[in-house]
C-alpha cells in the first residue's frame, strides 16, 4: 500500500493561484472557499519581501492546504468518526457523519486549511469539476482531499498536473524510486510545525 505525500519546491512556486484556482473548480467549492492557497515568507503582505533595502530583501512562496499527517490531530479530535484517515495515508472528511462541530478546525495546527460550509453559495447556477467528487454540505466542514477520485483512478491530484513551474511533485514516500522520494533524496526540504507531532506528508523544498 502507498504511503501519499506532496512536495512543494519554493524555489520554483512562483505564488500565481492556479493551484488554487483549479482546486476550487475541480471540486466545485462555494464562494470563498480555498482549500490550497499560495503564502508569501517574506513581508507582511502577499508578495512583499521581509527585510531591509537594498541587500537583506527575501521573499519566497509556498502554498498551504491539509497536510495529510501520519498522526492527525483532526482525526482523534472527531466525535463521529467523520474525519478518517485512509491506508494510503490521505485523511478525508464524510459528510454524511460530520455534524458541522468544528473540533476539527480547532485541533489542526494548520490555521486555515479547513473551512465550516455554512450556506453555501456559488457564482455558477450549475456544478462545475470533476462528476466523482462529491457535492458540498450545509453545516460540514470541507477540505482538499489530495483528489482522491483522481487518485483512486490512477491519476494525479490536479494542483500537482496544472503547476507550470513545475513545483509540485506527488507520489509514494514509501517508494524509493518514485519521483517524490527521489527529489526529497536529493534536497534539504522543511515540514510545517514540526514540534506538534502530527507527522506531516507535505514537504517544502529549501
Amino acid at each position: 500500500m502507498p504511503r501519499y505525500g506532496m512536495v512543494i519546491d519554493t524555489k520554483r512556486c512562483v505564488s500565481c493561484n492556479r493551484c488554487a484556482m483549479i482546486c476550487r473548480v475541480e471540486h466545485n467549492l462555494p464562494d470563498g472557499v480555498l482549500w490550497n492557497r499560495a503564502m508569501t515568507d517574506g513581508g507582511d503582505y502577499f508578495r512583499v519581501p521581509g527585510g531591509s533595502y537594498p541587500n537583506d530583501l527575501t521573499m519566497k512562496f509556498y502554498t498551504l492546504a491539509c497536510q495529510h499527517c501520519d498522526n492527525p490531530a483532526c482525526l482523534e479530535a472527531c466525535p463521529t468518526g467523520a474525519t478518517d484517515k485512509r491506508e494510503d495515508g490521505i485523511v478525508t472528511v464524510d459528510y454524511e457523519k460530520c455534524i458541522g462541530c468544528k473540533s476539527c478546525i480547532a485541533a489542526c495546527p494548520y490555521e486555515g486549511v479547513r473551512t465550516l460550509i455554512e450556506a453555501p453559495t456559488y457564482q455558477l447556477d450549475f456544478a462545475v469539476g470533476d462528476a466523482a467528487v462529491p457535492a458540498q454540505v450545509e453545516n460540514t466542514v470541507s477540505k482538499c482531499t489530495f483528489c482522491v477520485e483522481r487518485i483512486d483512478r490512477g491519476e494525479q491530484p490536479r494542483c500537482a498536473d496544472i503547476c507550470f513551474a513545475h513545483a509540485r511533485y506527488f507520489g509514494d514516500l514509501d517508494d524509493p524510486d518514485s519521483e517524490i522520494s527521489k527529489v526529497l533524496a536529493s534536497r534539504e526540504y522543511d515540514r510545517l510545525l514540526e514540534d506538534q507531532g502530527t507527522g506531516p506528508n507535505v514537504y517544502f523544498l529549501k
